[in-house]
């Protein structure tokens, strides 16, 4: 895990000071709650290489994965507080400092990355970004593309009246649960490790999440369908200590700057990849693979998103959804 990552960080000459003797390395911990493996790790060693290259031994940058310095919230307080310098992290901040801009967790708003990258750079969400940033001291610098979330089903799902009294496991989010109850299907609260087991007793009939959910937990073995419905597109962000940020110079602002948005691409490009490594491993292991019109979904579910949504500031539901009203 950690181990093996500052190996590799420390043979590229990147946990050492000795091209710079004469300036001490600024330190840079950047922090994220998934393990080594997988395209947020990727993301980071990428981003430690970038730095490397352009300005060896000015930058010492030490991982902290699988959520080591503590979960979302409590590394949002860290950076509020400049005690850690860089985090690649989930929604908690839209939520925790702007909710009612934060269209992007509402299910079947957006279902494609191109919708999520336009709402970011809308007035809703440059204005989610601004209030963030004042209120949870943060720098925010740009989001990396997560795989998007689908369903498993142990039936055809093909448009949402095949949802009517369908069993779904759901994580206790009361925003998604009333979207899904929306569109008719049961709700079904499971503690993520018994998720396996709910299906395996006929407890729940289906789960959401990304494709890597289904394949780590082996799901081909009590689930026989794929829907992908690309439901909800939610981001990591690469977001810093502003107290920290600001005290840096402006050349090493600019190369910080840069190698996130390399890091950034190469994790998205990452992630993509292991989307893809996923949904062929499943097929191959004999699960169907539906491909839904997902307006359909999105219609089915418009009365709650616009319950949710006349509770945010006003203009969100504009830059999240235009004129999409079907």
């Amino acid at each position: 895990m950690r181990k093996q990552l500052f190996a590799t960080l420390a043979t590229l000459g990147m946990l050492t000071a000795a091209p710079f003797a004469l300036a001490a390395p600024i330190e840079i911990q950047v922090n994220n709650t998934m393990s080594e493996g997988g395209s947020e790790s990727a993301a980071v060693e990428r981003f430690a290489e970038y730095l490397e290259e352009q300005a060896p031994g000015r930058f010492e940058v030490r991982p902290f994965l699988a959520g080591s310095l503590g979960g979302e919230n409590a590394i949002l307080e860290l950076l509020n507080l400049g005690q850690t310098q860089l985090s690649l992290t989930g929604g908690n901040w839209r939520q925790q400092y702007a909710p009612e801009y934060d269209a992007i967790s509402v299910p079947f708003v957006f279902t494609t990355w191109d919708e999520v990258d336009a709402y970011m750079v809308s007035p809703s969400g440059q204005a989610m970004i601004k209030q963030a940033e004042s209120q949870g001291g943060l720098k925010f610098f740009g989001t990396q593309h997560r795989g998007p979330r689908h369903m498993t089903a142990n039936k055809a799902i093909n448009s949402p009246d095949d949802l009517e009294g369908f069993r779904l496991r759901l994580p206790a989010l009361p925003v998604w649960m009333e979207v899904w109850k929306e569109m008719g299907a049961q709700v079904v609260s499971v503690p993520a490790p018994e998720i396996y087991l709910a299906m395996q007793t006929g407890q729940v009939d289906g789960h959401e999440n990304s494709l890597s959910s289904p394949y780590t937990r082996r799901l081909w073995e009590v689930q026989d369908y794929i829907i992908m419905t690309s439901h909800v597109q939610f981001p990591w962000s690469w977001v810093a200590s502003a107290r920290w940020w600001d005290g840096l110079e402006a050349k090493d602002q600019a190369l910080i700057e840069k190698a996130v948005d390399v890091a950034r691409q190469y994790g998205s490009n990452r992630e993509s990849e292991l989307d893809e490594f996923y949904l062929k491993a499943l097929q191959d292991e004999g699960m169907t693979v539906i491909r839904p019109e997902v307006t359909s979904f999105r219609k089915a579910a418009l009365p709650a998103i616009d319950r949710v949504m006349a509770e945010m500031a006003d203009g969100v539901r504009e830059d999240a959804l235009g004129d999409k009203n079907e």
